[in-house]
């Protein structure tokens, strides 16, 4: 009767272990198959922008043809039926930061829904115009966004490319973490210089970790 009671048991154990092993498999599998799909859709938006947006923009950095993203309506239109969405959201320029292998296009707004789609303007006077413009983006943990941006160091490259075609280089010289409210380095003084932000979460979720860039010297 032990035997027979004990190897109920055991079959029961082995059923439910079982279970679980598959339910995991399965959360396992479905995020594998939404992140292959959603960068193979990020690439195909970043290609777009490419191809929408290239030509020598070094004879363009002065001029003020980029689209106003405050100015954009509900709909993510600039009147004129050119603008590229991504998942329903306004692309106003991408992001590269060769250190970490990050291609991404930049969203016109930052909110609970954009920013599961890929980073995003949060603040600021836009992509490329003198001044702060604050990207926040998740760091999700997995590679993905903002996921690797506590491993960038100063000195190192980011390339931001704006509606004109403009690629301006930016040098990183801040890295630190601060609290989930602390927003005052959005309006920091910038001296009438190109700067960008980048802000995400840490991987604890306790603080943020903000990254300040300017225009480099050389554009090279």
């Amino acid at each position: 009767m032990k035997d027979k009671k004990y190897n109920k048991i055991l079959t029961i154990v082995l059923i439910v272990t079982g279970v679980i092993v598959l339910i995991l498999f399965g959360f396992w599998g479905y995020d594998i198959y939404k992140k292959y799909y959603h960068n193979k859709d990020i690439n195909a938006a970043l290609d777009e922008f490419d191809k929408n947006h290239s030509g020598d923009s070094s004879s363009r950095r002065n001029t003020n043809v980029m689209l106003d993203i405050n100015a954009l309506n509900e709909d993510g239109i600039d009147g004129e039926g050119g603008v590229q969405t991504f998942h329903g959201f306004t692309v106003v320029g991408k992001l590269e930061i060769p250190t970490i292998d990050l291609k991404l296009p930049v969203l016109d707004r930052a909110n609970k829904a954009s920013l599961e789609e890929s980073v995003a303007v949060s603040y600021g006077v836009g992509l490329n115009k003198v001044g702060n413009t604050v990207i926040m983006g998740h760091n999700y943990r997995n590679n993905t966004f903002f996921s690797r941006l506590a491993e960038v160091k100063n000195g190192d490259s980011i390339y931001v490319t704006d509606l004109s075609g403009t690629r301006i280089k930016y040098t990183i010289y801040n890295i630190y973490t601060t609290a989930d409210n602390d927003f005052d380095y959005a309006s920091r003084d910038t001296a009438g210089k190109r700067e960008i932000s980048l802000s995400t979460c840490t991987d604890d979720v306790s603080a943020r970790t903000v990254v300040w860039a300017k225009e480099a010297d050389s554009q090279e």
